[in-house]
């Protein structure tokens, strides 16, 4: 699905593009690099994939798990996906597949920094951040700056949801800001206009400069209460 943190020189990064499908209409992920269909049951799932990998078998597609199928992870590898986004919350523990399947763990905007570090242990590939409710306004400053912190935070590729009509100026932003991939929702075939226009707006993006390990600890003003008084110290007295 290309969630790598390392790239080939050879290769130009790209800032990747997923569709989020919920009516099971592949025509809705046309310019995306993958497609992603939302499903409440595993068993349900089965078919809707082998349909849209068959509509569309030059991308990569997924499932992205919800209500009950949160807790059938272990009957995710039959699906033949390539990849599976589930929430952290509410998804039941249990060994990932072990065909290749790739793991991409949803979690809240609202999480706790200490925890969101604890995410580069896991047995995952990427990481998707989604605010509690959805928001289909633009993106604000206030988000920006979450986003940032957690690209910082994080050493997996990062991935956030963003409307549709997002412009060139913010996804520049994004990608600048460390993020890996940008997931949008096609609920309808009339969005199809909106992924070829995201597809031509990303490639023509310049890519990021490198990223300074150190540039965030640099950038952190040190908040100081002002210059320690000088402790005045009295001489003993020699003729003691």
């Amino acid at each position: 699905m290309g969630f790598r943190t390392v790239q080939s020189a050879a290769v130009k990064p790209k800032l990747q593009l997923v569709a989020v499908l919920t009516a099971g209409s592949a025509t809705g992920a046309t310019g995306a690099g993958a497609g992603v269909l939302r499903i409440s049951k595993v068993a349900a799932g089965t078919g809707a994939i082998k349909k849209l990998t068959g509509d569309m078998p030059d991308i990569p597609w997924g499932v992205w798990l919800e209500a009950d199928a949160c807790g059938q992870m272990d009957q995710v590898a039959e699906l033949g996906c390539d990849f599976v986004v589930f929430p952290a919350v509410g998804t039941a523990l249990t060994t990932p597949p072990d065909n290749g399947v790739g793991m991409v763990l949803q979690i809240e905007s609202s999480v706790p920094e200490g925890q969101l570090r604890t995410a580069n242990d896991l047995p995952v590939d990427a990481v998707l951040v989604t605010a509690e409710q959805e928001e289909s306004g633009p993106i604000t400053w206030d988000q920006l700056m979450l986003y940032r912190r957690f690209a910082g935070l994080l050493t997996k590729p990062l991935l956030v949801s963003i409307p549709p009509n997002t412009g060139a100026d913010e996804l520049q932003m994004l990608w600048d800001a460390g993020i890996a991939g940008i997931v949008a929702t096609a609920e309808t075939d009339n969005t199809t206009g909106e992924m070829v226009r995201l597809r031509q707006v990303i490639d023509g993006l310049r890519p990021p400069s490198p990223r300074n390990k150190n540039r965030m600890e640099a950038i952190v003003p040190h908040i100081s209460s002002g210059p320690e008084p000088a402790v005045e110290t009295e001489e003993e007295d020699d003729d003691e």
